[in-house]
């Protein structure tokens, strides 16, 4: 992803620099900052990825924390429904627990037991008020069986892109049958213009990872596309480097590449309706897209 205009790139630390992956695919190591994008608000990343150790808690954090715009539109739109509140793909409670803290019950499903964990101690340590308001699931989306019924459903964080497409219908009816009358499904992914994929196959991109305890962490992530499978990995490569030492992590997050037609059409049949559709762009081949769909009785 670009930078603005008159916005110069980074200089990734020259330690980081034999992790850095060529924009072209070719593994010369490049010189530090060399082919590297920096984004602003919006990164695609780690919503299907659980931290892999205690330490890359930061950069999961950090990914779907300040650079998670869509919390307040998301509680924008709870407002408006009211809950309770169905969250999909919660991962460690980003919406889960502010839902909560503004009075909404929220029930938050994920696949991975420590991400709930977190969220349940997230929610303790601001009170019992709000963890009364929070129940967990340990379920994957794809064998999505649900007893409740909700005002709002949330696949954000483009969680619906961590879904196999045939596996999708499913869900979707799946959570739209559990929605009460006049109930919303909310979701966001990223939409890619197919000319630009074929053009750029390969995207890469570096960022600082905020931290407060004198860890200078840089990560550069590199986006592969398969245009065959439709689908899209994303690996990032984290450098943290203290006063003694630095070390090097990978994680890695293999997603799906979203069919707005299709998608449109899944909705359709499951019974819902696009009532509102924003849209957000990243740079000038790619766009988050957010969709607000209605029950059709």
């Amino acid at each position: 992803m670009h930078t603005p205009s008159g916005t110069s790139l980074p200089v990734v630390p020259a330690a980081f620099a034999p992790v850095l992956p060529s924009r072209y695919g070719r593994e010369p190591e490049p010189a530090p900052g060399a082919g590297v994008r920096v984004t602003s608000d919006t990164l695609p990343g780690l919503e299907s990825v659980s931290p892999a150790d205690e330490n890359s808690v930061w950069l999961h954090d950090a990914l779907l924390g300040p650079h998670s715009a869509d919390i307040v539109r998301y509680l924008s739109l709870a407002r408006s429904t009211g809950g309770p509140v169905l969250d999909l793909g919660s991962g460690a409670g980003r919406l889960a627990v502010p839902f909560a803290r503004h009075g909404f019950a929220v029930e938050a499903v994920d696949r991975d037991a420590s991400a709930l964990e977190r969220l349940d101690g997230w929610a303790r340590r601001i009170g019992p008020q709000v963890a009364g308001l929070v129940v967990t699931h340990r379920t994957d989306l794809t064998e999505l069986r649900l007893d409740g019924s909700y005002r709002l459903a949330l696949l954000a964080g483009a969680m619906v892109t961590a879904v196999p497409p045939a596996r999708r219908p499913e869900l979707l009816r799946e959570v739209a049958s559990h929605l009460q009358t006049g109930g919303a499904l909310a979701l966001d992914y990223t939409a890619h213009q197919l000319p630009g994929l074929i053009a750029e196959p390969r995207r890469t991109w570096a960022f600082q990872v905020p931290r407060f305890d004198g860890i200078d962490e840089w990560v550069v992530a590199r986006q592969v596309f398969d245009l065959p499978s439709m689908s899209e990995r994303i690996t990032y490569y984290a450098a943290r480097t203290g006063k003694l030492s630095t070390e090097r992590v990978v994680l890695t997050t293999d997603k799906w590449i979203v069919d707005p037609e299709r998608l449109a059409a899944e909705l359709h049949s499951a019974g819902l309706h696009i009532e509102g559709r924003r849209r957000h762009r990243i740079d000038e081949r790619t766009e988050s897209v957010l969709l607000v769909c209605r029950t059709d009785d």
